[in-house]
């Protein structure tokens, strides 16, 4: 299942962003999808995610910022980011898990199926 990010870039503080995650092959019906960061030398975190049932999920950090969307028409994810700050500065991946569970970080994180990640800066 490729999972291909694209939307990363520098913005200033302030600004705004949209990520995609074009996700190919990936025809269960009931899924986890989302989005992670990691920042130089810290831990990876989740950002956002969204189940086939249409719950979403954000991290305390993002909430209110961020938005995160799935176009099933066109098999991509997005995650709108706006009022941008210096700390949401990170490499960005996608993610993609089949489950019939709960969808949620932790279980999101467990997947095989990672996107190559695209990076985005943001300057104060």
């Amino acid at each position: 299942v490729p999972l291909v990010e694209s939307g990363g870039g520098s913005v200033q503080a302030g600004g705004s962003l949209r990520l995609s995650c074009a996700v190919s092959g990936y025809t269960y019906s009931r899924y986890c999808l989302g989005w992670f960061r990691q920042a130089p030398g810290k831990a990876p975190e989740g950002v956002a995610l969204i189940s086939s049932d249409g719950t979403r999920m954000y991290a305390d950090s993002v909430k209110g910022r961020f938005t995160i969307s799935l176009d099933s028409a066109k098999n991509t994810l997005y995650l709108q980011m706006n009022t941008l700050k210096p700390e949401d500065t990170a490499m960005y991946y996608c993610a993609a898990r089949a489950t019939s569970l709960s969808c949620s970080f932790m279980r999101l994180s467990s997947t095989n199926y990672w996107g190559q990640g695209t990076q985005v800066a943001v300057s104060s």
